[in-house]
């Protein structure tokens, strides 16, 4: 089971947060995520765990527990496609079409038949 694991402190590191999973289980892998700029976490990972059971075992003592001062959400992984993304349809939003500067019927943004 794949595990989402929120409202880390920026500082807390993949080595603590699988030690917190390992007492209830066998851990494939624990990811912290980071952003691809900084390299500083977002405060949010995932934990894989082989065991179904163990794992709901883990999500149900864990969640709302403390971690490194924090209090943690922990909870089942979504898969992406069944995320709700709100806003306006999902990704992107906007214009997809053309793009460039000043929206008009070419990418000079007049109108040349004028």
């Amino acid at each position: 089971m794949n595990i989402f694991v929120a409202k880390l402190d920026f500082n807390t590191q993949e080595s603590l947060l699988q030690e917190a999973f390992e007492r209830y289980g066998e851990v494939d892998s624990v990811k912290i995520i980071t952003d691809k700029f900084t390299g500083k976490s977002k405060g949010f990972g995932f934990v894989e765990m082989p065991n179904d059971d163990e794992a709901q075992n883990a999500i149900n003592d864990l969640n709302d527990s403390e971690l490194d001062g924090r209090s943690i959400v922990v909870k089942k992984a979504e898969p992406r496609e069944n995320r709700d993304r709100g806003g306006f349809g999902g990704r992107g939003g906007g214009n997809r079409g053309g793009g460039g500067f000043g929206g008009g019927r070419d990418r000079g943004g007049y109108d040349r038949r004028r």
